[in-house]
């Protein structure tokens, strides 16, 4: 399924509840920011390894699939109502990082581009 049928599957759901009027842009960016701090508290107080090795507890595998699919959902709904095209802008911020990360300065760090470009 292709993001803006995905969009207009949830455009359709908030549409026969009447919700429209409540996903303002406020309201979904506040809504995705809850279902990423629920997304987070899957993962608190986890070791590494333990996070690593999350989605091999069905419970808690079905936790993060529900928190992921929550998250997808509020994104997509607020690009749809700032008419953002997802796809473009994703490709557009590949290109911009492909520039601030060259692989010759990147590789094996996770340094900001800012210290190993002098800025940008």
């Amino acid at each position: 399924m292709e993001i803006s049928s995905l969009q207009a599957m949830l455009a359709a759901f908030a549409e026969e509840r009447d919700w429209r009027q409540f996903h303002t842009p406020k309201n979904l960016v506040m809504a995705l920011s809850g279902e990423v701090g629920e997304l987070a508290a899957e993962f608190q107080w986890l070791t590494p390894e333990q996070a690593a090795q999350v989605m091999e507890d069905p419970d808690r595998a079905e936790a993060v699939r529900q928190e992921l699919a929550d998250v997808f959902s509020y994104l997509l709904r607020l690009a749809d109502v700032l008419d953002v095209d997802l796809e473009e802008a994703l490709r557009d911020k590949a290109r911009l990082n492909e520039e601030r990360y060259p692989v010759t300065k990147a590789r094996g760090n996770a340094l900001k581009y800012t210290a190993h470009q002098g800025g940008a």
